[in-house]
């Protein structure tokens, strides 16, 4: 009779996957098409597009430029559609913007159309990735923001990863034509990627009777931090962030203060970012592909810094998590820019590769804090165009500096002492209300 009872006994079943995890790997393929190659995917491709286009540096700088301009641009737009409309929507437009225009830079026969095309995929890189971003604080629970968010920016390191393999040995194979075959690659695979990201992407967990990761151990999670302890665990109420009007966004002293800090990011990260190959090539004297497989070598450690980092700020705070995360930053241009040995600037490109991709995923994580999950898009919208300025002037500064000193190093000075100053800035901010 005992067996028959225990025999009777229903299975357990087994624990299903939260569906957040799914959106955590579609934005992690997001950031990967619409930031990593859409963006970074120009370090390695430069200096060969450099000489098929016959630009200088100045030149070269200016499609950056014109890029992030068009990401800075549409940022505070993409931010403010996705917080009134449907992210979904946004992302798979403007994943298809961002591969297309790519794959017509493929096809510039000079400066000036590959200078709007570029400026075209900023406007779809922001587009993609500033609604994947903010959708990260309706997904998970605030103790979990952190962490996640930081898995999301790994996206980046794959993509550095891929290029850095890929497109040199395509322009040492195709000399005249390996970095229009890159774009093309590169382009493609974007489109690809914002088909398969919209197929499975959902705007909200309540659209599948769901509730955010995490939010059944955010009661006690809050009441072991003590409410206002840090700028960490979510300390605010998402509720309260909901519930108040757009100017808790755009009239918030700790957004904008957060802004500036994201600025010191914006200028300094994208000179190391745009000039690294170019730099070792032209000025120390390393060949492409050694620069490439330098630059795939940051991108395979950098797909953890955004975890290592993310958990240190649920942990430590997000304030002091950006003040190490900075300082280490300009340590890590200075030694580039005074580097004369291949160890030096190994040392240099890991610690970039440790930081790199750490920031983003913590600022998306303090606007979640500060507004709450409805309306951290557009709070992330609002601080990204401090980055955005940032990044859009860096790479012309820097190229006409470069041309006109004869050298990069001292333009890899100045993105040290951004990067210092933003380490200081960030101890400006404080915690949310509750």
């Amino acid at each position: 009779m005992l067996m028959e009872r225990t025999g009777s006994l229903p299975a357990a079943r087994p624990k299903k996957i939260h569906y957040g995890f799914i959106i955590l790997l579609l934005g992690i393929l997001t950031t990967t098409g619409a930031m990593g190659f859409a963006r970074y995917g120009y370090t390695t491709i430069l200096p060969s597009m450099m000489k098929g286009l016959g630009l200088d540096n100045t030149g070269a700088g200016l499609l950056a430029s014109g890029n992030l301009a068009g990401y800075m641009v549409f940022s505070l737009v993409a931010g403010f559609l996705a917080a009134k409309y449907s992210p979904r929507l946004i992302i798979l437009f403007s994943m298809l913007m961002s591969g297309v225009t790519m794959l017509l830079t493929g096809l510039a026969g000079g400066l000036w159309t590959a200078l709007i095309m570029r400026a075209l995929t900023g406007v779809g890189s922001a587009g993609s990735y500033i609604p994947m971003m903010g959708m990260i604080s309706a997904w998970f629970a605030p103790h979990r923001r952190g962490l996640a968010s930081g898995v999301l920016v790994a996206g980046s390191g794959v993509a550095l990863l891929v290029t850095g393999f890929l497109v040199p040995r395509l322009v040492s194979a195709l000399p005249l034509y390996g970095w229009r075959i890159s774009w093309f690659i590169l382009g493609l695979a974007v489109v690809l990627l914002g088909l398969v990201i919209y197929l499975f992407l959902r705007n909200s967990p309540a659209e599948l009777g769901l509730k955010p990761v995490g939010s059944e151990n955010e009661t006690a999670s809050r009441s072991k931090a003590g409410a206002g302890k840090n700028l960490s665990a979510g300390t605010g109420e998402d509720d309260c962030g909901e519930d108040v009007g757009w100017k808790n966004v755009y009239g918030s002293r700790m957004l904008w203060l957060l802004g500036l800090v994201y600025f010191a990011f914006g200028f300094s990260y994208i000179i190391y970012a745009t000039f690294f190959s170019t730099s070792l090539v032209a000025d120390k004297g390393i060949g492409q592909e050694q620069a490439g497989s330098m630059w795939a070598l940051i991108g395979l450690i950098s797909i953890f810094s955004g975890v290592l980092w993310g958990a240190i700020s649920d942990y430590l705070g997000r304030k002091y998590t950006l003040c190490i995360i900075f300082a280490l930053m300009a340590v890590s241009y200075l030694l580039f820019a005074v580097g004369d040995s291949n160890r030096l600037l190994y040392l240099s490109a890991v610690i970039f590769a440790i930081t790199s991709w750490s920031i983003p995923g913590v600022v998306a994580a303090a606007c979640g804090d500060y507004v709450g999950a409805k309306l951290a898009p557009a709070a992330l919208g609002m601080v990204t165009l401090f980055f955005g300025v940032g990044q859009a002037i860096a790479p012309g500064v820097a190229g006409y500096a470069a041309d006109l000193t004869g050298s990069f190093n001292q333009v890899f000075i100045l993105a040290a002492i951004i990067a210092g100053l933003g380490s200081v800035g960030s101890l400006t901010l404080r915690p949310p209300s509750p």
